[in-house]
């Protein structure tokens, strides 16, 4: 009898497994795996010892499925929380069911250029307090809040980048956050941003997937459709993997310019005043991430 695991899941990254343990690089002979992070069905105690292992990913086979179970697997994308069954054969796992709960998305993007003022703002800020993690809120030019903006050092000798993409620096508690915060699961865009120049890696978990600050970012860092193409179509090859550096997006070309929007709450610790009212960028107005978000 095969071992099973039945639960809910986040979709975190699909990509062959790299070469070895702590290497990164993909083995491109090896088959496409997706990187599958549980979602606890209650809270979780920082301070319990138990923890971080709430969050550990298992690696399902991405590859070789037949009938509806594979285009139900093909259609996956990181950020997509599932209701799904893992079985074992051999070591390997494959799903033997899978369906979509909700359509949130995770883009990734490594040698980002331009990063926006805010994060680099908010991140002086949080060094200069001795701190390696920080969060603020982003809002609308309204003042509307629209996202929480997260900040992890990333400096030599280290790869937050590469441990968040794998899903071993979990970002479900972010949005678990986000989510407790605004009371409400709707789907939400995370970007996954690593700058060319600067020691951080940006987590921006927007509150509204298609809402005109989720286009925008889009837009900036060339990681699918955006503003100029009205809300995503399903069904994109190149959108669908969310993928800004690996499958054909080239991430972060784009200068940025004014200053139309701001940020608040930089302390290096919490996103408070995320939990206002719910109300979408889209109902802001004018809001413009080029420059400051």
């Amino acid at each position: 009898m095969q071992p099973t695991t039945s639960g809910r899941f986040r979709v975190h990254d699909r990509r062959p497994r790299p070469d070895v343990d702590g290497n990164d690089d993909p083995n491109e002979d090896a088959p496409e795996e997706f990187a599958l992070v549980g979602i606890p069905d209650g809270p979780v105690d920082p301070s319990d010892p138990d923890a971080a292992d709430v969050y550990d990913p298992l690696y399902a086979i991405a590859e070789g499925y037949d009938g509806d179970l594979a285009a139900r697997v093909e259609r996956l994308t990181p950020g997509t929380v599932v209701d799904a069954t893992v079985a074992w054969d051999d070591g390997t796992a494959r799903f033997t069911a899978v369906s979509v709960v909700r359509e949130s998305r995770f883009r990734f993007a490594d040698g980002v250029e331009g990063i926006y003022e805010a994060a680099v703002e908010a991140w002086q800020s949080v060094r200069a307090d001795g701190e390696a993690f920080g969060s603020v809120t982003t809002r609308a030019n309204d003042g509307e809040p629209n996202g929480a903006l997260y900040l992890f050092a990333d400096g030599p000798g280290s790869d937050t980048y590469g441990e968040l993409r794998a899903g071993r620096l979990p970002i479900e508690p972010l949005v678990e956050r986000v989510n407790d915060r605004r009371g409400d699961d709707r789907p939400r865009e995370v970007f996954v941003l690593r700058p060319a120049d600067h020691d951080f890696v940006a987590v921006h978990v927007v509150f509204d997937r298609d809402g005109v600050l989720a286009r925008t970012i889009r837009d900036t860092y060339d990681l699918g459709t955006g503003l100029a193409a009205g809300l995503d179509p399903d069904g994109d090859r190149r959108d669908r993997t969310a993928d800004g550096d690996e499958r054909g997006d080239t991430a972060g070309r784009k200068d940025t310019g004014s200053d139309d929007a701001d940020v608040d709450d930089t302390d290096g610790t919490s996103e408070d005043g995320a939990s206002e009212d719910g109300t979408s960028e889209d109902d802001a107005g004018g809001f413009d991430v080029h420059g400051r978000l």
